[in-house]
């Protein structure tokens, strides 16, 4: 079974690259251009105004965009943005603040930038601008105004150096390659990619994002210099890593993170990605993993498998390990991240205060900074930790089907299931499903071995079944039967304690075996129960507050 092609199919561009213009966008064209005007008569000021990149692309497909960014020639942004709040209020047009974003190289911007909001659409001016660059830097030596060609040869792709005309209300394509490139489903450069690359090397992530949102294919130049040894230093030591681990993210969030995977792995980008982390954090890496670039990819690679349904006849997949990945976005981008971060499994480092942490955390952090967002720091080292112990409770369940004490508390632990990282138990247990699945799927050789990973699968199933027979999916977040003043008052005690935490682990583990009994069905059973086990502890126990929350194991 080959799992190379991932289904996504290919966005086809329009047999006629038209830009068709809502009410909205006619408004804000007509208001751009009769300011222009305005300047020109009034200040003998001449300007004109093209829309760039990125909306000028989504209307020739078809798509709709909020986002506008102006690109103008021969004035900053800000100056035009305030003759424009001045003209517009001539013509009784409502604009928004004018917010000035100055020069940030470090985050892809060079030139200062004005925004506000007019007809509900969000606007960016900022002025066409030429570039020459530094050895050894991608911030540019020098920004000066540019041609409307200039500006279109030093951006990342030939489909994003589009121009629409607000005057002439025509696309112009100044790479002369543009158009027939969103046609023919093709990623390009507008210069030679090597000085593209060499310019800002994170335009190589942002090809592969391109390609994998759009199903488009990169011209054999481009792959060429992505491979590149010197360009892929540049992209680990001349771009900070807080850009890069944005593209990823994007791409986990994307159209086919599948299709993004493997396009870093045909470039040979695994390790300048995800393992750029200090010397002296690597010095302390230990334990035993065979994994690499291979395994990072089959693992994703059957995750989008499982979760696209490619096949359901062949690997059957329980519908309740699909439950909630199929309708939640955030958790889907976290497991795909995960699947492709699986090589740092079974691996630690040790911080600077010797303090031994997952690999995996690193990783996250430190190469991709990416934080909490979709609970990637929080969420998938906690993936990571639980699939031993999920692995095993599978093992034994194919052995004897475990029982509901066991199961639950498996379930209620918090490194399996918990709301604050994210985390669903039937996503946890479906990350450990794809773990396992991996030494099945030779990536070289595209073939994954059916038979075996059925009968694996199979296991899988029987758990989930488990799960159901018991009825425990609406255990797993029920709050204990009594609380903290309940298990004093049932002792006749004044004091409270650690040992109160005790006394609801038992609680909740009372509730696991005696589904569907009532509060004082385990009030009479904590009253008969509690005075043999706790009055040593309370005893012994200096007092603290009854109404101490329950610690989970």
């Amino acid at each position: 079974m080959s799992l190379r092609d991932s289904n996504v199919p290919r966005v086809v561009a329009p047999h006629t690259l038209e830009i068709h213009l809502t009410d909205v966008e006619t408004s804000v064209c007509q208001l751009l251009d009769d300011c222009t005007k305005s300047l020109q008569e009034e200040k003998g000021i001449s300007t004109t105004c093209r829309i760039a990149g990125g909306w000028v692309r989504d209307k020739l497909l078809g798509s709709q965009s909020k986002d506008i960014d102006v690109a103008l020639s021969d004035i900053m942004g800000l100056a035009f943005a305030e003759h424009l709040t001045s003209f517009a209020q001539t013509k009784g047009v409502e604009m928004g603040s004018i917010t000035k974003i100055e020069q940030n190289p470090d985050q892809s911007k060079h030139l200062e930038t004005a925004t506000f909001k007019v007809f509900g659409l969000d606007i960016d001016l900022v002025n066409l601008r030429s570039e020459e660059y530094a050895d050894g830097s991608r911030i540019p030596a020098q920004v000066t105004f540019g041609t409307p060609l200039e500006d279109a040869l030093r951006r990342d792709i030939t489909i994003n150096a589009l121009f629409y005309n607000v005057h002439t209300r025509n696309v112009e394509d100044f790479t002369e390659k543009g158009l027939d490139d969103l046609r023919n489903g093709i990623i390009r450069t507008p210069l030679a990619p090597r000085e593209t690359f060499q310019d800002d090397p994170l335009r190589i992530l942002r090809c592969i994002r391109f390609a994998s949102r759009y199903g488009f294919e990169m011209v054999p130049e481009l792959v060429e210099a992505a491979r590149d040894p010197a360009v892929q230093d540049a992209l680990a030591s001349k771009v900070s890593r807080e850009r890069l681990g944005d593209e990823i993210g994007k791409m986990m969030t994307g159209r086919d993170p599948l299709r993004s995977a493997q396009l870093i792995h045909e470039l040979s980008l695994y390790d300048t990605i995800f393992y750029n982390i200090s010397k002296e954090a690597k010095s302390t890496v230990s334990g035993h993993s065979t994994r690499g670039p291979d395994e990072a990819l089959a693992a994703i690679s059957i995750f989008h498998a499982l979760v696209s349904l490619q096949d359901p006849q062949l690997l059957s997949p329980d519908s309740g390990l699909l439950s909630v990945i199929q309708t939640d976005s955030i958790s889907k981008a976290r497991l795909y991240l995960a699947a492709i971060l699986i090589p740092y499994l079974g691996l630690t480092y040790q911080n600077s205060k010797k303090k031994t942490l997952p690999v995996v955390e690193l990783v996250i952090r430190d190469s991709l900074k990416l934080g909490t967002q979709n609970h990637y720091l929080d969420g998938i080292p906690i993936l990571f930790s639980a699939v031993p112990l999920i692995t095993k409770h599978v093992t034994d369940n194919s052995q004897e089907p475990l029982d509901r004490l066991r199961l639950g508390l498996l379930l209620r632990n918090k490194i399996v299931h918990n709301a604050n990282t994210g985390n669903h138990w039937s996503t946890t247990v479906l990350f450990s499903l794809v773990t396992e699945l991996v030494p099945f799927y030779s990536v070289a050789q595209d073939v994954f071995d059916i038979h075996a990973a059925s009968s694996l699968v199979a296991s899988y199933n029987l758990f989930i079944e488990r799960i159901h027979e018991l009825n425990l999916s609406d255990d797993v977040e029920a709050r204990p039967l009594l609380n903290g003043q309940d298990v004093v008052a049932a002792l006749g005690v004044s004091q409270s304690g650690a040992w109160v935490g005790k006394a609801l682990e038992d609680v909740v583990e009372w509730q696991l075996s005696h589904p569907g009994q009532s509060k004082e069905d385990c009030l009479q059973w904590f009253k008969n129960y509690g005075p043999d086990k706790y009055s040593s502890l309370i005893s012994k126990r200096p007092s603290g507050p009854a109404s101490k929350r329950l610690r989970t194991k």
